[in-house]
């Protein structure tokens, strides 16, 4: 076990950070403030595991929050970095990489005929939206409750992520006419988001959603939603925006949409695409994406866009999904993971709800199934914190929040698998005892 020593060096660490950073954090699910305690400040990253500045290691499910396929510090990617920094780290000027990077998505991703690359998930879903009010000249756009889609002002409307787990209210700072341009449905409710259309009929640029929602914890769409949603924008000229910024290249080569078979008019990426560098991309059909400037009127800029070392990293990264068996052996092993915990918790006689999609899974603290924002709030956080506090003695880390994804990489090999399966066993015995 890691059992925690009072006086540790994260927790000395923190307490540090809290004088000079808001909250002692630079993000805020970071904080542990739903778990308890203070949190694990990371020393380094190998395969499956992470060491905290106490030197103790922990099999990690958060991956970077999904990025790492391929685990920590692969080889491949480590070299490429090395290789692009040694040659500079900032032009803000072409290169050719981010050429064979743009024509790396657009061929994995069919949807995908142009494409664009920014510096984060959050500039891209900022950018995206920005893009289907420029092209529809229409002012509202449709979220659905409990998916992320970043910081900006549009999305802190019901969000998920880091705002649910925080319990925080709609973000001040929002204006109300922000506020008023964001309509928000549940997902998995198609008959709500017509009645959202029909109401607001004319005045809606998109719908934005999770096609595979990561951030109410994990929550796949029921059958026939994602093409229901694509009819409904194609009788009401609406766009259909899919974020698939934590499921692209993860669930699919293609993301969700490959895997779902049903194709947006626009797409935001990030994570895998830099293979753990900061990086974020939107894109989709080319009659859309030539209204971008300098192509077009809409105006949307970055120095540090196309950043060489990121795109260096992304590339690398995508050079390794080239494996066809990459897709299979993430399957699975978790699958195996996901057959472990459920004989756990039939062995204990306890009523969770675990629900994953490719590689991505929660172990929601509730019976379920959960398949909106409504179901997702239902869960016993407190048991939660209890449990994920059990894991960290036993050598697991999770994601600090029940509304959270965790994450299988390639480098969770069958005995780390079968570590995590005990380490649960382990915990869910206690917390439940």
């Amino acid at each position: 076990m890691n059992d925690r020593q009072p006086g540790s060096t994260s927790e000395a660490l923190f307490e540090r950070a809290r004088l000079r950073i808001p909250g002692g954090v630079n993000s805020p699910v970071r904080a542990f403030r739903a778990v308890g305690g203070a949190p694990l400040f990371v020393a380094r990253g190998e395969g499956a595991h992470i060491w905290d500045a106490d030197g103790r290691r922990f099999i990690d499910y958060v991956g970077s929050w999904g990025p790492l396929l391929f685990g920590h510090a692969h080889p491949h990617i480590v070299d490429a970095v090395r290789e692009a920094a040694a040659s500079g780290t900032s032009f803000g000027a072409p290169t050719e990489r981010e050429v064979v990077l743009a024509e790396r998505i657009c061929a994995l991703v069919p949807s995908v005929e142009m494409v664009r690359l920014v510096n984060s998930g959050t500039e891209s879903t900022m950018a995206v939206v920005r893009l289907a009010r420029a092209a529809t000249g229409r002012p509202c756009i449709v979220k659905l409750a409990g998916c992320y889609h970043g910081h900006a002002d549009s999305f802190l409307i019901k969000a998920g992520s880091g705002v649910a787990t925080l319990g925080l209210p709609d973000s001040p700072g929002v204006t109300p006419g922000t506020a008023a341009d964001t309509l928000v449905a549940e997902f998995n409710d198609l008959a709500g988001v017509e009645t959202l259309l029909d109401a607001h009929r004319g005045r809606v640029a998109c719908i934005i959603l999770e096609p595979v929602v990561g951030n109410m914890g994990v929550v796949p769409p029921s059958d026939g939603f994602l093409a229901g949603l694509r009819r409904l924008c194609d009788a009401h000229d609406v766009l259909l925006v899919f974020d698939e910024v934590m499921t692209g290249f993860r669930l699919a080569r293609g993301g969700a949409q490959e895997l779902y078979g049903v194709r947006p008019d626009l797409s935001t990426f990030g994570k895998v695409i830099g293979g753990g560098m900061p990086i974020g991309a939107y894109g989709g059909r080319r009659d859309l994406m030539e209204k971008v400037a300098p192509s077009g009127p809409m105006y949307q800029a970055g120095t540090l866009s196309g950043n060489p070392i990121a795109v260096a990293a992304g590339l690398a990264m995508l050079d390794l999904l080239d494996d066809g068996a990459v897709f299979r052996n993430l399957e699975m092993r978790s699958r195996a993971l996901e057959d472990g915990v459920r004989t756990h918790l039939r062995r204990l006689g306890l009523d969770l709800c675990l629900q994953r999609a490719g590689s991505m899974w929660t172990l929601f603290f509730q019976s379920g199934p959960v398949r909106d924002w409504p179901s997702a709030a239902r869960s016993d956080t407190a048991r939660f914190a209890r449990f994920f506090r059990a894991l960290i003695e036993r050598g697991v880390y999770l994601a600090p929040s029940q509304y959270e994804a965790c994450f299988v990489s390639a480098a969770h090999d069958d005995s780390v698998i079968a570590a995590t399966v005990a380490a649960i066993g382990g915990a869910l015995e206690e917390v439940f005892a």
